[in-house]
Formats: structure tokens, sequence, C-alpha cells
């Protein structure tokens, strides 16, 4: 009942961060990008079955709807993060910080992502918070 339409609102500020550090201008786009919910994210797209999507979503079931919110709360919360820590690098004008931070963090969000698309499919696993909270310092 979950449509895979809604990762591209991620897959596009994740591409915007792997081109930071060849094309440190792109910042400006990623400060555009924030976090929206599933509704809302169809609620904004030309998706053409975006009623349905919006509409479906209510009836999802708790035993994936739950992980799958879960998933999207940490996937916002790395994303944040790492535009943070990019806007600090940059505006300290630390290239080898950037790219590291850009590297490291794009590939914390395809794990994210991956998790993500498995519970669209059917899956309930989950990241462990543990993990997240590693990689943000927590």
């Amino acid at each position: 009942m979950l449509a895979t339409d809604y990762l591209n609102h991620f897959n596009e500020i994740v591409m915007l961060i792997e081109m930071m550090p060849d094309m440190p201008d792109m910042i400006e786009d990623c400060r555009l990008w924030r976090p929206k919910s599933y509704q809302q994210h169809f609620r904004d797209s030309g998706f053409s079955e975006k009623e349905l999507a919006i509409e479906a979503y209510d009836h999802v079931p708790n035993k994936f709807r739950t992980p799958f919110e879960a998933t999207i709360a940490q996937m916002d919360a790395v994303i944040l993060f790492t535009l943070g820590r990019m806007e600090a690098a940059h505006g300290a004008g630390d290239d080898q910080r950037l790219k590291f931070d850009c590297a490291t963090s794009v590939e914390m969000l395809h794990k994210i992502m991956q998790v993500a698309n498995g519970i669209i499919h059917g899956t309930t696993h989950v990241m462990q918070q543990g993990e997240i909270d590693d990689y943000m310092g927590v």
C-alpha cells in the first residue's frame, strides 16, 4: 500500500549531497530541502495516482506503517544533520571535510533508503537507532 515514488523526495537530496564536493554552489539547492510526510509529498507531486496514494496511506497496516515512519524519521534526521555539517565545512572552506562528510552521509542515507524500500515492498526490518546515533555522534 506504500508507493516507492515517495523515495524520490530523498533521492533528490542525496544526489545533491553527492554533487556538493565537486559543485559547492549546489549548497543553495540543498538549503531548500525540507522533510515532507508521505502524504505531503504526494499532495505536492505530479504523480498520476497521488490521491489514491494519499488515501491508501491511512490503510497501511501498523506493522508496516510504524517501521516506515521510524525509518523516515531517521532519514530526515540524518539529512538535516548532514546539511548542517555541510554548511559548516563549506563555510570554513574545508574541502576535505566536506568531501568526507558528503561521502559518509550518502553511504548512511543509501542504507536507510534500502530499509525504507524494503518496508514499501513488505518487510518490517528497520535500522537500529544505535547505528544512526553512532553516525551522528549522539
